[in-house]
């Protein structure tokens, strides 16, 4: 099992770098979306969605939300800096909500279990992402910045790992997520913090905003990833499944692999606008 999950992260990484590298931000943001309609795919059985028409159905309309996104803010012409910020606020509050259900777990269950609502949370959690990602791309340093993101997430999961394997007593979300700790949480945010204050310093040209600012959305997008995470552990507590899917090998489905990066991504967007990067 560790082999399989080291192989396929290999080769994700490098799919991932190699797409960044050569494709143009218009066949980036096809790819983008073709992964994001996959984890369409899955959300769909988290739904409780049976039969593959009512999958399809799900999987359409979210793509119809992000053609429709991508319309509103001008996406693939000269990007409304103002509608942008209206679709993240408007996902951030979606996290917010998501928070409080996730807290309130299992009792929450009573407010979004029916499969309705758990589709709605589907299309709010996956096409203002992707219309993130490839808003990012739209940007000068747009590469970077989409792999800074990554690596801030990637950063938070190994800190996390280490120091909840050392120190994690305390649990985070024990009706969730039995394995996420408090100690796995801070570590996770030191790590993440460190590693943005070390690029901040290495930034080529210098990064377009100061450091603390820079922190502060660090410690934001950390945070956002942990509830992208543990909203994801919460759909598949309740449906009753390990993973999302087994389309990569070792590692479950494409959800299971970018629900930290559902939220932190907005997350991510809003504060490089906040900072005034954007």
């Amino acid at each position: 099992m560790l082999k399989q999950r080291v192989i396929t992260a290999i080769l994700i990484v490098a799919a991932l770098f190699a797409a960044l590298a050569l494709l143009p931000s218009h066949y980036l943001a096809l790819l983008f979306a073709a992964l994001v309609l996959l984890a369409a795919w899955e959300w769909s059985d988290l739904s409780g969605l049976s039969g593959a028409a009512a999958r399809l159905g799900f999987v359409a309309l979210c793509g119809g939300l992000m053609a429709a996104l991508a319309w509103w803010v001008g996406l693939f012409s000269a990007p409304d800096l103002l509608a942008m910020r209206e679709v993240l606020v408007a996902a951030c509050i979606w996290w917010a909500v998501a928070l409080l259900w996730v807290k309130g777990y299992p009792a929450s269950a009573s407010l979004w279990g029916s499969p309705a609502l758990r589709c709605a949370m589907g299309l709010m959690t996956l096409a203002p992402a992707w219309l993130s990602l490839c808003f990012l791309r739209t940007l000068p340093a747009g590469v970077w910045l989409i792999l800074l993101v990554i690596a801030l997430v990637a950063a938070a999961d190994i800190g996390a790992y280490f120091c909840g394997r050392a120190f994690g007593r305390a649990k985070l979300a024990p009706n969730v997520s039995p394995g996420k700790s408090w100690a796995g949480f801070w570590g996770g945010v030191a790590c993440s913090v460190a590693l943005m204050a070390l690029l901040w310093a290495l930034w080529p040209g210098g990064m377009s905003a100061g450091l603390v600012a820079m922190l502060v959305v660090a410690v934001a997008t950390v945070l956002a990833s942990v509830l992208g995470d543990l909203l994801e552990s919460m759909v598949k507590r309740h449906r009753g499944i390990k993973d999302s899917g087994d389309l990569l090998p070792g590692h479950g489905g494409i959800m299971d692999r970018i629900d930290s990066l559902t939220a932190a991504t907005p997350v991510f967007t809003l504060g490089l606008m906040s900072v005034g990067w954007v």
